[in-house]
C-alpha cells in the first residue's frame, strides 16, 4: 500500500523558541495561527513535493494540551506524523476491521493570521497518542492551499520534503509486524543508524523506519523512558547533500541503506533531530576530503560505515 506523508510535528514548551532554533539553522517557519482546540497554535515550513514539518506548542506557557502534552512540555521534538487520504472514514474502518484501535473522523480548524479559517479532518489509529506509531489520518475540507500556502514553501538548497519518519521503539520485530498487518508491507531490512546509537527496521519503498536502542543504552532509551514511543527524528530528501552541507550546520554524514544522511547539528535545534537523506550514495557523497560542515579545527570528518540490508528474520 503506497503511502505519502502529509506532515510531521515537532512540540515544544515556546512556539518562539522553536521558531527561532530553526531560524538560526536557515528554515525560517512562517507562523500558521491557533487551533480550534483553544490551546494549541503553530507554525510551518512546507516543501516542493506537498509536505510540511508543523511545530506546535500552547498558547499560554504550561497550559494543558488535549493532544502531545508531554512532548510539548517536555520539549519532546518529533512527536506525530500524518499522512493524507481520500476518505478519512473508509481509511478508518479499514484498519478498524484489522482489529486496530481507530477513532474519527474528527473534525479540526485553524484560524490563520489573516483571519481565513482552515478545516480538516482526522482519525487516529492505534494506542496512544496520534501518530506515535501507526500515523494519524487527514483530509482537507478546506482547500489544501490554505492549510499549507505557498509563502511556506522552503525553495533553495533542494529539500524536496519529508522523506522518511523514524519511530523510536522498544523493539523492532513487534512494530514491524504492526506496520506488516495494517499495510500488507513485506519484511523491513536492518542496519545501524550510525550517529543515532540505534539500530534500523526500513520498509523499502516507504518513509517509515523503525529505531531501537543499540546494546548498551544512550540517548534513544533515555528518550524512550521519558516520552515512550513516538517519532525520535525526521528526515527530509535532499537532491544534493553537499551543497545542502554549505547551507546549513549539518554534521557529518552516515550511511542508511545506502542513502546518504547527514544531521541539523542538534545543539542548535534545541536537541531534536533532524536530517535530510540523499537519493544514494555517490563517489561525492564518500570521497570528498573536506565535508563543509566540518570547518577548520573542529576535529570533525566524514564517517561512512557499510550499508547494512538484512531482512529482519
Amino acid at each position: 500500500m503506497s503511502m505519502r506523508v502529509d506532515h510531521v510535528t515537532i512540540a515544544g514548551s515556546n512556539l518562539a523558541a522553536l521558531e527561532q532554533a530553526f531560524a538560526g539553522i536557515g528554515l525560517r517557519p512562517s507562523y500558521g495561527g491557533p487551533h480550534s482546540n483553544g490551546v494549541t497554535h503553530m507554525s510551518l515550513l512546507s516543501f516542493a513535493d506537498g509536505s510540511y514539518v508543523e511545530l506546535i506548542s500552547t498558547l499560554e506557557p504550561g497550559a494543558v494540551s488535549p493532544l502531545w502534552h508531554a512532548a510539548i512540555a517536555g520539549d519532546g521534538g518529533p512527536c506525530a506524523w500524518a499522512v493524507s487520504v481520500e476518505d478519512v472514514a473508509a481509511e478508518a474502518a479499514r484498519v478498524a476491521a484489522l482489529g486496530v484501535p481507530a477513532k474519527g473522523p474528527v473534525a479540526m480548524t485553524r484560524r490563520r493570521a489573516d483571519g481565513l479559517l482552515v478545516e480538516w479532518e482526522l482519525a487516529f489509529l492505534g494506542d496512544g497518542e496520534p501518530g506515535a506509531m501507526l500515523p494519524f489520518l487527514i483530509k482537507d475540507r478546506t482547500p489544501r492551499a490554505w492549510r499549507v500556502p505557498a509563502e511556506t514553501r522552503v525553495e533553495e538548497a533542494g529539500l524536496t520534503g519529508v522523506a522518511m519518519v523514524v519511530l523510536g521503539v522498544a523493539e523492532l520485530a513487534p512494530a514491524a509486524e504492526t506496520f506488516q498487518h495494517v499495510y500488507g508491507w513485506p519484511a523491513p531490512h536492518a542496519d545501524e543508524a550510525a550517529g543515532l546509537g540505534a539500530v534500523l527496521a526500513h520498509f523499502p519503498g516507504t518513509p517509515v523506519a523503525l529505531a531501537a536502542p543499540s546494546a548498551g543504552g544512550g540517548w534513544l532509551d533515555w528518550r524512550l523512558a521519558r516520552f515512550s514511543l513516538s517519532p525520535c527524528a525526521f528526515l527530509l530528501g535532499a537532491t544534493d547533500l553537499h551543497e545542502a552541507a554549505a547551507r546549513f550546520p549539518l554534521v557529518e554524514p552516515a550511511t542508511w541503506f545506502g542513502r546518504p544522511v547527514a544531521w541539523f547539528d542538534p545543539g542548535q535545534l534545541r536537541g531534536l533531530r533532524l536530517g535530510l537523506i540523499g537519493a544514494s550514495i555517490r563517489s561525492a557523497d564518500t570521497d570528498s576530503p573536506a565535508w563543509p560542515s566540518a570547518r577548520p579545527g573542529s576535529g570533525r570528518r566524514p564517517r561512512h560505515p557499510p550499508p547494512g540490508d538484512r531482512p529482519i528474520g
